[in-house]
């Protein structure tokens, strides 16, 4: 019976579970450990009963497996009291344009604007901005400069129609002088309009559009 809880436990995979998926499964393995301990002290043969050191290593398995319940619950109360501190945090950002490194492009206002790199390997930037379904709606190609550049796009499609704010796609690629497609860094520039936690990540609403915090880059002025 003592190698059944053993392999019971063993099965479930605790131990190779990330911290933050363990509670639910300790809580199972914590009460079949109890079950089954329980089940077999009531039913083993009185005239041989449990060797002393195989119930001393099950009720140390029994308290380590306690152990881990409760530190992960403390692991989730320090990890949601963090992130509302980070969330508080925000509130100097609201009111303010900030640069994040992101394909979300946030119309707002009518006006959207990428920040690209200084001019290297690659000599122009190629720019293709998609709405939800997919579809291109313009698309720019501008030269690179010795310092970094910024593109502005006044919301306007690939027909000169006027395209409703909204949290758009853009992709950006390099041009090399040969003509060769290269990978080139890039950023979105919006204004901070809000913050939220989201499925356990800190976001940063840019209008309609929500990137994730650890996506930003630079903090500018207000408005």
């Amino acid at each position: 019976m003592s190698s059944t809880i053993t392999d019971s436990l063993s099965a479930s995979g605790t131990a190779s579970r990330p911290a933050s998926s363990r509670g639910p499964q300790l809580s199972g393995d914590f009460s079949t450990f109890l079950t089954l301990l329980t089940t077999q002290l009531r039913n083993q043969d009185p005239t041989t009963p449990m060797n002393t050191e195989t119930l001393t290593q099950q009720l140390v398995q029994f308290a380590s497996v306690e152990q881990q319940m409760a530190g992960n619950r403390t692991l989730t109360q320090l990890l949601e009291l963090q992130q509302a501190g980070q969330l508080a945090g925000t509130a100097d950002l609201v009111g303010r344009r900030v640069t994040l490194e992101t394909e979300t492009l946030p119309l707002q206002g009518g006006r959207a604007e990428i920040v690209l790199p200084r001019a290297g390997k690659a000599q122009q930037a190629v720019m293709e901005v998609r709405d939800a379904s997919g579809s291109v709606v313009r698309t720019a190609t501008l030269p690179l400069g010795a310092a970094p550049t910024s593109w502005s796009w006044d919301g306007r499609d690939l027909r000169g129609q006027q395209r409703p704010d909204g949290a758009y796609r853009v992709t950006v690629s390099g041009r090399g002088a040969d003509g060769a497609t290269t990978p080139l860094t890039f950023g979105v520039t919006g204004l901070v309009t809000g913050a939220v936690r989201q499925d356990g990540a800190l976001m940063l609403r840019l209008g309609p559009a929500s990137i994730g915090f650890d996506r930003l880059r630079e903090v500018g002025a207000g408005g």
